[in-house]
């Protein structure tokens, strides 16, 4: 999550185990914590059982707290286990801190077209996990029509990276600032969201500078020179 700076990542996990005495709960909540405007950071690991504050580990200190009496033989047990401790610093202040550097870098998606013809491609790639969303909406609503999805695909380092992409074809030039292109993580409550813009999609015919609309001054002396050619060529022949 994010806010004014101040982003957060954390993992969930449960396990339901079953004695003699019924069915009991396990519960382990770990993330880290950082500002991107003061680089400030934070890690957490809380341990619940049955619906209860179980045992939590003190980053600055590297010991864990027990709230409750019963948990003081576990607390004892694990300061005692140095490697566990330096673990969970190296991957509160390290290693989790990478990874949520790495979902706000690649929350940034690009915008794509082969040809004024093709569809525009919005390709998402990097994140993590890949429970994500990707879809173009038009006036806030989403389009289902002239969309093709991609599937998730894998890159090298372990992410993913995933496409779709809208025709064009019928949109009005003056329409195009109605779409945009969101990306979606699972767990995020604030989407990334690219607006439908021609200065911002990339493409390899735009390099030749040559109007979207097909005209103006840049095509008029393209055609101007090839006609130049040509006719030296005529006369030279």
């Amino acid at each position: 999550q994010s806010s004014a700076g101040f982003i957060s990542l954390w993992f969930t996990a449960d396990s339901v185990s079953v004695s003699l005495s019924g069915v009991h709960i396990a519960q382990m909540m770990y993330g880290c914590e950082w500002d991107d405007e003061t680089g400030a950071t934070n890690g957490f690991n809380q341990q619940g059982y049955d619906g209860e504050d179980w045992i939590s580990f003190d980053l600055k200190t590297l010991t864990w707290i027990a709230p409750t009496p019963q948990a003081v033989i576990t607390k004892h047990k694990w300061e005692r286990e140095a490697g566990r401790n330096e673990y969970w610093k190296n991957y509160l202040t390290q290693e989790c801190i990478d990874w949520l550097k790495k979902y706000v870098d690649y929350g940034r998606m690009s915008l794509l077209q082969k040809t004024p013809s093709s569809p525009v491609t919005c390709h998402a790639s990097g994140f993590y996990p890949n429970k994500i969303m990707l879809f173009w909406r038009r006036d806030g609503e989403e389009v289902h029509e002239d969309v093709d999805h991609g599937e998730i695909l894998h890159n090298h380092d372990g992410t993913f990276q995933k496409s779709i992409d809208l025709d064009v074809s019928s949109v009005k030039a003056e329409d195009w600032g109605r779409y945009s292109c969101v990306f979606q993580l699972s767990g995020d409550k604030n989407d990334i969201v690219t607006k439908l813009d021609p200065k911002v999609i990339k493409t390899n015919w735009g390099r030749t500078e040559i109007k979207r609309d097909g005209g103006g001054k840049n095509t008029f002396l393209l055609i101007v020179l090839c006609w130049i050619i040509s006719l030296y060529h005529f006369v030279v022949i």
